[in-house]
């Protein structure tokens, strides 16, 4: 059987009011690579809508958490709980920033014994989980430590840009045929620091990669229908932008057509 890359966006919210009234869900995303299984920020709700999609945590062979705030890591403890059968399976492997484990701690300290190891994510790391590896090439702008990601399989090579404020080297640092950008705000300028559509058109323009996926919406960004501006922004830059969808499969084959 051929083997695939699948994500499946298991929640889009981004910022608080969106998370907290569950106008989106909140539970991060599934990435399927090949046979390795890896889950990504695990937010409020995501053990429910992972096994409402039918999708098995004991199968798990790691979780990424990109930093601490609520939005990323609220389901974290149920889904270390859920990926080493309660601890009974002592397996997977955990990767977080310092910040989460050392102080003020997310993953509580019972369960830090449960997965096979825990690896501490760093600016310019490079980590494995079966045949797929990862890098975190920049530290971002975010009031906790916060690390985008880039993910190559044996058959794809993508980025994540997680919660960040602008800066002009940001694009620099990811690169792949896919992109998929956290974009909570339709405006810059917001207090808290998270990209504004107009910043991500600017990140899409400089890395060009063959799709785009904008997720992860604040609620400017859902009132103003983030399929509407994404189709907006596929005429402005040349390249095919995506408003991700609760639930959404994106199989990354799509590429190659």
């Amino acid at each position: 059987m051929e083997l695939t890359d699948v994500i499946t966006f298991l929640g889009t919210a981004g910022a608080r009011v969106v998370v907290t009234r569950q106008f989106l869900a909140s539970g991060g995303a599934w990435l399927s690579f090949g046979n390795t299984q890896i889950l990504l920020d695990p937010g409020p709700g995501c053990l429910v809508q992972a096994t409402k999609r039918k999708l098995d945590p004991s199968k798990l062979e790691a979780i990424i958490l990109s930093h601490k705030h609520l939005d990323h890591c609220g389901d974290i403890n149920i889904m270390i709980e859920a990926m080493t059968d309660g601890g009974t399976k002592r397996r997977g492997v955990v990767f977080a920033p310092a910040d989460a484990l050392n102080q003020d701690p997310v993953i509580l300290t019972y369960l830090q014994a449960y997965p096979e190891k825990i690896e501490i994510l760093t600016e310019g790391g490079r980590y494995r989980v079966s045949d797929v590896t990862f890098e975190t090439p920049i530290r971002h702008r975010h009031p906790v430590e916060t690390y985008g990601f880039i993910f190559r399989t044996p058959r794809h090579t993508f980025s994540w840009i997680i919660d960040t404020k602008y800066f002009d080297e940001l694009p620099h640092y990811y690169t792949g045929e896919l992109l998929v950008i956290n974009v909570v705000r339709l405006k810059p300028g917001a207090p808290i620091d998270h990209l504004s559509l107009p910043e991500a058109k600017q990140i899409i323009k400089e890395i060009k990669p063959k799709v785009a996926i904008l997720t992860h919406f604040g609620m400017t960004m859902w009132r103003a229908k983030p399929w509407e501006l994404a189709k907006k922004l596929t005429e402005e830059t040349g390249v095919s932008v995506i408003a991700a969808r609760d639930g959404m499969k994106f199989d990354l084959a799509r590429l190659e057509k």
